[in-house]
């Protein structure tokens, strides 16, 4: 019933906002029937990301009337996380479940469409895809590669990490063994840090084992699922690294092409629908995983000093314009961003964060 509901209520949203439509105008349905595989860099059915493709997978299913059935492989089930871009492009798989900056060394530029340190928050980053040109910008990225990308989740501003150390300074980034990954790891490297990446699978034995000393996940509802109090001791906020991911999925074009018209729709529906989903879940069960982590856990909560966090804004800013200058393309998606940015920050200055500090007062 849920799903129903999230179905009818994303069709519903989508029609009062496509433009120019005419609702008088017959979609011709195809009676054929496709059965599709749809890898995921994902645990199967973790919480959050994990079942956000599942949802879709059924949501798809019943709004088609059997028409498209999708089958959801999670990592490792069908064949390794960091390979799902490869996949769908040569058509493995149909369909693929991650986040762009996994492969940001295939797609030059994919992880603006990920996150950006101390960029846009989850709202910011879905109104800039959908009604800022984003989508545009990355379905224009991602055509060489024969692949068509959609927004479909978000986890929200998430937690800067687990640490076995106490971060005072810069000076206590020197050296450290981190899991980060996209344009985070980037400046973390600058800053001495040695950065690495792993799938959410290695993070925990890593972590106990010392290969690594600090990681991050994603916030208390995923790490709690994965155990991370057992392995750190110290959590620190805010994510400045990742300030609202977007977990994407992609789809064979060729794949996509041979739906007809109403399937089409109904994968694109779906999708606006679990992508808000994904927020909402977080919103909501992160409240919970927190206060399990400290009070049932004893986990440390801490915020990063004023200092370190000013530095690594520096130096994100020098990656972000770096990486914005590696193409053409990189330089336009970057502008794009930068413009939406400085945009919505001028009125939410007077509206979001406005309120917060209303909310706030005493």
């Amino acid at each position: 019933m849920r799903i129903l509901i999230l179905g009818f209520c994303a069709f519903c949203l989508w029609g009062c906002g496509s433009k120019g439509g005419d609702s008088g105008v017959k979609v011709e349905k195809s009676t054929a029937v496709f059965d599709w595989k749809m890898v995921t860099t994902w645990p199967k059915n973790f919480p959050g990301l994990g079942t956000a493709p599942e949802d879709f997978a059924n949501m798809v299913r019943q709004m088609s009337g059997g028409r498209l059935n999708i089958k959801v492989f999670g990592a490792g089930q069908l064949l390794p996380p960091f390979e799902v871009f490869d996949a769908v492009s040569q058509g493995t798989a149909e369909m693929g479940h991650g986040a762009a900056y996994y492969w940001a060394g295939k797609a030059r530029g994919a992880e603006f469409f990920a996150t950006v340190p101390f960029g846009l928050n989850a709202q910011e980053m879905s109104s800039w895809i959908h009604h800022g040109g984003g989508l545009q910008l990355w379905r224009e990225m991602y055509q060489p590669f024969g692949l068509r990308p959609f927004a479909a989740g978000n986890t929200g501003v998430q937690m800067a990490g687990w640490y076995n150390r106490e971060i005072n300074s810069m000076a206590d980034i020197v050296g450290l063994k981190m899991r980060i990954p996209g344009l985070g790891a980037e400046v973390l490297s600058r800053a001495g840090a040695l950065a690495v990446n792993m799938p959410a699978g290695e993070i925990y034995t890593a972590m106990q084992t010392g290969v690594i000393d600090a990681t991050e996940w994603v916030g208390p509802y995923n790490d709690l699922a994965l155990g991370l109090h057992q392995v750190a001791e110290y959590y620190y906020y805010p994510g400045w690294h990742e300030p609202g991911v977007v977990a994407e999925l992609i789809v064979n074009v060729k794949s996509f092409d041979s739906l007809s018209p109403d399937l089409q729709v109904i994968v694109e529906v779906a999708a606006r629908a679990i992508n808000q989903n994904m927020l909402d879940e977080y919103t909501a069960k992160n409240n919970q995983a927190l206060k399990e982590l400290v009070k049932a856990h004893g986990v440390k909560v801490r915020r990063l000093p004023e200092s370190v966090l000013l530095e690594l804004r520096n130096i994100a800013n020098k990656v972000i314009s770096e990486q914005a200058n590696q193409t053409e393309l990189t330089r336009r998606v970057a502008a794009s961003l930068e413009k939406f940015k400085s945009e919505v920050m001028a009125y939410h200055s007077i509206s979001e964060e406005a309120f917060y500090k209303a909310r706030r007062a005493d």
